[in-house]
């Protein structure tokens, strides 16, 4: 398997090196974290620095005897080496149960320098704070952005056919080894069925699985769409469903934990206030899409919404739904004091889409940038202020 350097997580691993918090490492299956760990103590061992890594990994079967607390608080304790920079990497750290409790102790005595990966609830950073009494850092490591698309794939030229391609496809690297689609959309329903019945319906006890996954087939067929707890349980009724409101809004709380699905909450720009009532949910990546749904109905427009939404996540903004009065602005991205405002679209080349998509963003009145990401395959032009950027080309920058 063709394997590439990931340089932003190993460059946030590296500037975190010898820090005194516990390094927690999060994301979807499958998303490349375990490489990721590799490459960090390829780093490691390149340093001059006299250094003893512990490298646990709870996935393969020579580790199997440390899934349980007690046992794996005495292997790491037993592989300290005085007058060294311990260095202890866990990878699947939540499949030790009560985890938690031993990776505390080691980090009271102040003598390894920790990193865990894992990939459900137990590392959600809502709940980093209570499980351990050591400062947590959190890496999100999400899948393939388009430009690690192109440099697993060497790709440097042809670039809107590849972009198309990244469309079908996705960012699962794992898919990356099958040679077509088929084959590639078999890997990532399999990773999906891991997801939903190994991590979700044996952790949570979830008697009905059909009601949980027509949920989550419910959710990738409306990303992009305003969702409730309360308008999918009346959607799933009408199919002879008889889920309740509350059982809906734990479903989408455990699918969030998975890292299946990231929720983006909706924002009053008038008001300067969250909107507790409706959010859009966006997949992990698209390729669970089409692999699970079907490629019938590709429907790019809230396809490219998601990509743009995941990138956005990347580089590091927290991202909202836009409300300004009827109108509604696709995405609020904030980081620190910047704020940018978004609008995604399939084809602007319509005149009345065009307006449809400027309109809301001439509507706000600050002088924070704006723009629309579509697929114009042109190069960048402004529009009363407004940046009209080809999505493939964004993706690139």
């Amino acid at each position: 398997m063709h394997l590439i350097v990931r340089q932003q997580y190993l460059d946030e691993l590296v500037e975190l090196y010898g820090t005194p918090d516990i390094k927690v490492i999060t994301g979807i299956r499958r998303s490349g974290k375990s490489v990721l760990l590799q490459e960090f103590i390829s780093y490691l061992e390149s340093l001059d620095d006299i250094i003893n890594i512990v490298m646990i990994n709870l996935q393969e079967l020579e580790f199997d005897h440390l899934l349980e607390y007690h046992a794996l608080h005495k292997y790491i304790l037993d592989q300290y080496k005085e007058g060294m920079t311990n260095v202890l990497l866990i990878d699947e750290v939540q499949l030790c149960q009560q985890f938690e409790r031993a990776i505390n102790s080691i980090y009271t005595k102040r003598i390894y320098d920790i990193y865990i990966t894992g990939s459900n609830a137990f590392l959600l950073s809502s709940d980093l704070a209570t499980l351990f009494t050591g400062r947590t850092i959190e890496i999100k490591v999400f899948p393939f952005s388009f430009k690690e698309y192109l440099a697993y794939y060497e790709i440097n030229e042809n670039y809107d056919e590849a972009f198309d391609q990244y469309v079908r496809i996705g960012g699962m690297p794992g898919a990356y080894v099958y040679k077509n689609e088929s084959r590639q959309y078999d890997y990532i329903k399999d990773v999906y069925s891991t997801i939903l019945i190994r991590d979700l319906v044996e952790k949570y006890k979830i008697r009905n699985k059909q009601e949980f996954t027509n949920i989550s087939e419910f959710m990738m067929d409306n990303i992009g769409n305003l969702l409730s707890p309360n308008n999918i349980s009346k959607a799933l009724k009408n199919n002879q469903s008889e889920i309740t409101r509350k059982t809906v809004s734990k479903y989408i709380g455990y699918l969030e934990n998975a890292f299946l699905f990231y929720e983006a909450k909706r924002y009053d720009l008038k008001g300067k206030k969250y909107l507790a009532n409706n959010s859009k949910y966006y997949l992990c990546d698209s390729s669970f899409r089409y692999a699970i749904n079907g490629t019938r109905n590709m429907d790019f427009g809230r396809v490219y919404e998601n990509i743009i939404y995941l990138e956005l996540l990347r580089r590091g903004y927290e991202v909202y739904v836009g409300k300004l009065y009827k109108k509604e602005v696709d995405f609020v991205a904030k980081k620190r004091d910047t704020q940018i405002y978004i609008q995604v679209s399939d084809n602007i080349a319509d005149n009345k889409t065009f307006e449809r998509e400027y309109s809301p963003l001439l509507a706000i009145k600050d002088a924070y940038p704006k723009m629309i990401i579509a697929r114009t395959y042109h190069e960048n032009y402004d529009y009363q202020g407004i940046q009209v950027i080809d999505i493939r080309r964004w993706l690139q920058e």
